[in-house]
């Protein structure tokens, strides 16, 4: 077990007590999932975070297939229960939303198979009095290459009284997939889950695994690893301010943002052979070093350079600040209690990222600086954004020249009846995986907590009350993705 994370068990009766301490300390909840450690048996894990450099695992037998729920104290493991719920054929006493999450039903309504027709009740909509306020349903099927989801629409004229998004229409099953591979192929299938976060699901993954084998990672790999991370965060961000200029209608503004997004993916083909950096990480550090060129510093800041020069433009265009300022404020108060992650959360004031507080890869030996805001509007979504690239840039001259020669791999010998648990900060938020490995030393159970799927949770708080003219900009700054929140 890796000396990072704590393992402490927890009876159901105990656990709202100690979620309530947790939370007076000034800590906070990450995910929760279900797992069975033996046939006919189910334990749920919550993962906490007391704080910086501490992260603890409870785990908590279920019995008779019921807990408390923990909702109504920290509400961003609302989704996560309803997920078991519809899963796993639990009940959470108390729940606020006790309907189905997973729209087509249960995948496994029970341990023993056995359907319950209660978790396929219709889709609950709040009850509307007034016959002027209407209802639009828009989508799943929605324009250009967009990913497939229903938003529900309560307005009445231009101003939306209630927003409800349906995600998962493509529920993959992408955790059940994982279940007898062997640990150290499953990196494949890590990559796949959101493919504009390939890089970080395969790290936060490798690390998981790495973590139950005690699996030390040469400092080279663990170099390159944040090499290969910040080029994915870059080119993710280049990527949203294209959609956001976009959104608000600056057609140059979009294709330069997409340009530069595409620079930055051929020089990460380039660097690894695959424009997503595919097929580079595996357990226990690379497959294959990494040939740099020796003018990569140079190409690097010729590229800041114009990314610099495109950031600026934006700031100065003053039909894309006035639809950003004010648009889609997310509180802090309501970025905390839902779980919202990464840039979102850092524009509404939570200082918080993996790579500073949980450090992992290199990260130690590198100062990351943390950028917030204080508004919460998409204009502050998009200002943390732009700090978080001139860091990355940043992070990259300082990791060039600190960048040692040697192994890239060491053995990873996994062991049977092991877990682990593994994090990255993506471009989008916090992501972590947790592996269990059965005594065949094939795996048992992967649980993945993706930063859309905190994101989207608390998205439809800044839709409510706002303008159907605003929505588009409003969705673009927060840079969502379904793939990532329905796996």
């Amino acid at each position: 077990m890796s000396e990072r994370v704590e393992y402490l068990h927890v009876t159901p009766d105990a656990l709202v007590g100690r979620l309530q301490s947790l939370l007076a300390d000034g800590g906070r909840m990450q995910m929760a999932y279900a797992w069975h450690p033996r046939p006919g048996t189910t334990e749920v894990r919550y993962l906490a975070a007391p704080g910086p450099h501490r992260l603890e695992v409870w785990q908590c037998p279920v019995i008779e297939a019921r807990l408390p729920s923990l909702a109504l104290h920290a509400p961003l493991l609302g989704w996560y229960e309803r997920e078991m719920q519809d899963l796993y054929g639990l009940c959470f006493d108390g729940h606020p939303e006790p309907y189905p999450l997973v729209i087509d039903g249960a995948a496994r309504d029970a341990a023993d198979g056995t359907p319950n027709p209660a978790l396929r009740a219709p889709l609950v909509l709040p009850e509307v009095g007034d016959p002027q306020v209407q209802l639009l349903g828009f989508g799943p099927v929605r324009a250009d290459v967009v990913e497939s989801a229903q938003f529900l629409f309560f307005y009445l004229g231009e101003a939306i009284m209630h927003y409800r998004p349906r995600l998962f229409f493509k529920h993959r099953g992408m955790e059940t997939r994982f279940e007898g591979d062997d640990p150290l192929a499953g990196c494949v299938l890590a990559e796949r889950v959101s493919g504009v976060g390939s890089v970080a699901h395969a790290l936060a993954y490798c690390q998981a695994v790495e973590d139950a084998a005690d699996c030390e990672v040469p400092a080279r790999a663990r170099q390159l690893r944040v090499l290969l991370a910040e080029l994915e965060r870059l080119y993710n961000h280049l990527h949203y301010f294209g959609a956001l200029a976009d959104a608000t209608t600056l057609k140059a503004g979009q294709a330069e943002g997409r340009l530069l997004e595409e620079r930055l993916k051929q020089l990460a083909g380039r660097l690894s052979g695959q424009r997503f950096m595919r097929n580079v990480l595996v357990p226990g550090g690379l497959r294959r070093d990494l040939d740099l060129p020796a003018d990569l510093a140079g190409t690097l800041g010729r590229l800041r350079g114009e990314v610099e020069s495109y950031l600026r433009q934006l700031e100065r265009t003053t039909s894309y600040l006035d639809r950003l300022i004010t648009t889609g404020v997310l509180t802090r108060a309501v970025a905390f209690d839902q779980g919202a992650t990464g840039p979102v959360e850092r524009a509404s004031g939570l200082d918080r990222d993996l790579r500073r507080d949980h450090p992992y890869a290199a990260y130690a030996g590198l100062p990351v600086a943390v950028p917030l805001a204080e508004e919460g509007d998409a204009w502050a979504r998009a200002r943390v954004r732009t700090a978080e690239v001139r860091v990355s840039f940043d992070l990259i001259e300082l990791l060039l020249p600190q960048l040692q020669p040697g192994e890239v791999r060491a053995t990873c010998a996994v062991r049977p009846s092991r877990c682990g648990l593994g994090w990255a900060e993506s471009p989008r938020g916090s992501l972590y995986y947790a592996v269990h490995i059965d005594a065949d030393g094939r795996l048992a159970r992967v649980k993945i907590k993706s930063p859309s799927f905190s994101n989207w949770r608390a998205f439809p708080f800044t839709v409510n009350g706002s303008n159907m003219m605003d929505y588009a900009i409003n969705e673009a700054s927060f840079g969502l993705t379904i793939a990532g929140c329905d796996r």
